[in-house]
């Protein structure tokens, strides 16, 4: 049996966490895809997988075999594509992961814009409010916000965001507004879970960074319900500029405290480095990226 082969059918089992999902995928049938699986763990003397009547997962052999797998089937695809020609139109699966509210706003529309462009694209998104590895996903590329650690990614800067603390003009209105940090602790607080569990806010204060101590009368678990609060006059919250940019455009919400913000934190989009770029990772790459760059309120 084909090695290729092989990998496609284990790796699949593994996406799928099952052999019969894994058949369906790639129409073959429950036996083929056992026998396929079966044959790669006698070619490597190890199993992949521990089956019982109820499930099916991956021993620790098979977690590391299945993260060199997707590269090794990533490097195959990629040859093929560059083997045609440089300007091949954009094919296959594009997988995409971002920040949640980010991936919502901003991602979402523009790679519906791409997919009407490039008709033979197909994509998938991973939209989490955590780091994912993106070889360990299978993921093409990523927009991740804030300084980045050394890594193999190769990283194209789009653009930056805030840390924002805004009110509703009738809040503030109604409770004044603070002219300093330290006055936070006589207004009624919004905390965002999603962007943090920590008890203080940062700020800058005479070109250093402070971190004044927070007691929100309420902590949400999402940035969307914390907006929704400060939009009915509740109290003050602080997200990322981003999160509330349309509220901040037609007037809903004010800014405050601005002159005391953190510096701006840069936003990226991130792919695997390497020589061969797909022609679909190389296209999204360029196309999300000049969208970005054109978006006010990144800058």
């Amino acid at each position: 049996m084909d090695r290729f082969h092989a990998l496609r059918v284990f790796v699949k089992v593994a996406d799928c966490g099952g052999f019969a999902a894994a058949g369906r995928d790639l129409n073959m049938s429950p036996p083929a895809v056992t026998r396929a699986v079966a044959m790669l763990e006698d070619r490597l003397g190890l199993r992949l997988f521990v089956r019982t009547t109820r499930s099916v997962r991956l021993t620790e052999s098979g977690e590391r075999f299945l993260a060199d797998g997707r590269r090794i089937l990533q490097d195959l695809e990629e040859a093929e594509e560059a083997a045609v020609g440089s300007h091949t139109a954009p094919r296959g699966e594009l997988r995409i992961t971002a920040p949640v509210l980010f991936g919502c706003m901003y991602v979402t529309p523009i790679l519906g814009d791409f997919l009407d462009l490039y008709p033979k694209v197909n994509a998938q998104t991973l939209f989490v409010d955590r780091v994912v590895n993106l070889m360990d996903e299978g993921l093409d590329a990523a927009i991740r916000i804030g300084e980045l650690p050394d890594s193999s990614l190769t990283a194209v800067r789009v653009g930056t965001i805030r840390r924002v603390a805004f009110a509703s003009p009738e809040y503030l209105k109604k409770n004044g507004l603070p002219e300093h940090p330290s006055d936070l602790s006589g207004h009624r607080l919004i905390q965002s879970l999603a962007l943090g569990s920590s008890a203080q806010w940062p700020f800058q204060v005479n070109g250093k960074p402070v971190f004044v101590p927070v007691e929100p009368r309420i902590r949400m678990n999402t940035n969307d319900a914390a907006n929704e609060l400060v939009l009915r006059g509740w109290g003050i919250s602080q997200l990322l500029s981003y999160q509330i940019a349309p509220y901040l455009a037609d007037g809903r919400v004010k800014p405050v405290l601005s002159d005391f913000e953190m510096p701006p934190m840069p936003v990226h989009v991130l792919h695997q480095e390497g020589q061969i770029v797909s022609a679909k990772v190389r296209s999204f790459v360029d196309f999300i990226t000049a969208r970005l760059r054109a978006d006010p309120a990144l800058h």
